[in-house]
């Protein structure tokens, strides 16, 4: 039996196995009980028998709805590296014109805008932002709305005009909590923050807290970081200080005995490994010597 159209994820349609000279029957036989085959969907194989991969499962979709579908939402993202949770179903693109039977694990949307895909691993997945779009719109919560519209900057994946645009696009209708989320990002921020974790997602350091107030003993403000390692005081800041904010100087940190890092956006971006390499000589630095007697207040959620 040749199989030479197959995939290397083991992913074959039964068209392809008659083609083969393998007859229904006998396909039949071999997806069954204690068979060495899986059948996914009708008319799609899993040519062993253990559970499909979510790749496996992305591309049995493709081949059960035809060339012409595109997967959005998290797995597209997902696809470019965003670091984001898989959702239960895969979330596909599909022309106005078709008509798809309903199949467990797949949420197909019927669509007269069918974006231009990029093909990664044999699937075709949609843009980064009408990926993101996608994805916050079958969301009731701002709050999640608001970090789903985010994924895509944070990643460096696109720019809010190219959210907006796509938005501005598509149909209106159900897209109000989406505008508004568009309408609270910080572009600038999101996208530093982005550039930071992508620096740290190589180093052998724990996680920091984000967008911290340092103060002195008595709990006057005396600087701020925008990653904040608390057990031994290390302080990074990356972003320029915004327009009305407390101009804090960066003496009045290391004269605590805060090891501070400092570096730029543009840094961040064009040579983050040697950030990176900074940032742990740094750690090794203040874990040897007594933290600084300082408090924190403001946002210290953990990445």
């Amino acid at each position: 039996m040749a199989l030479s159209n197959t995939s290397e994820s083991g992913i074959v349609t039964s068209r392809e196995l008659r083609k083969a000279g393998v007859t229904a029957r006998y396909a039949a036989k071999l997806c069954g009980p204690g068979g060495p085959w899986r059948r996914l969907m009708p008319g799609v194989i899993l040519l062993r028998d253990s559970a499909p991969t979510r790749l496996q499962l992305l591309q049995a979709a493709v081949a059960r709805f035809g060339p012409d579908v595109v997967v959005t939402g998290a797995d597209a993202l997902r696809a470019r590296g965003v670091d984001c949770a898989v959702t239960r179903e895969v979330h596909l693109l599909v022309p106005d014109y078709r008509r798809v039977p309903a199949e467990p694990g797949m949420l197909p949307r019927r669509t007269t805008r069918m974006p231009p895909p990029t093909l990664i691993d044999g699937v075709p997945f949609a843009p980064p932002a009408r990926a993101a779009l996608d994805l916050a719109r079958l969301e009731l919560d701002p709050a999640r709305i608001d970090e789903l519209i985010s994924l895509p900057l944070y990643w460096g994946l696109c720019t809010l005009d190219e959210l907006k645009e796509e938005l501005d696009s598509g149909n209106r209708r159900g897209s109000a909590a989406v505008r508004a989320a568009l309408r609270r990002v910080d572009p600038e921020e999101t996208y530093a923050h982005g550039l930071a974790k992508k620096a740290l997602s190589g180093c052998p350091l724990p996680a920091p807290s984000w967008n911290t107030t340092i103060c002195d003993r008595r709990g006057r403000p005396i600087g701020s970081a925008d990653a904040w390692w608390d057990d031994i005081g290390l302080a990074w800041q990356f972003r320029a200080p915004k327009r009305g904010a407390a101009d804090f100087h960066p003496l009045a940190l290391t004269a605590t005995g805060t090891v501070l890092v400092r570096c730029t956006i543009d840094q961040l971006k064009k040579v983050p490994q040697e950030v990176a390499a900074e940032l742990v000589r740094a750690f090794a630095e203040a874990a040897r010597t007594p933290r600084p007697k300082v408090r924190t207040i403001g946002r210290i959620d953990a990445a």
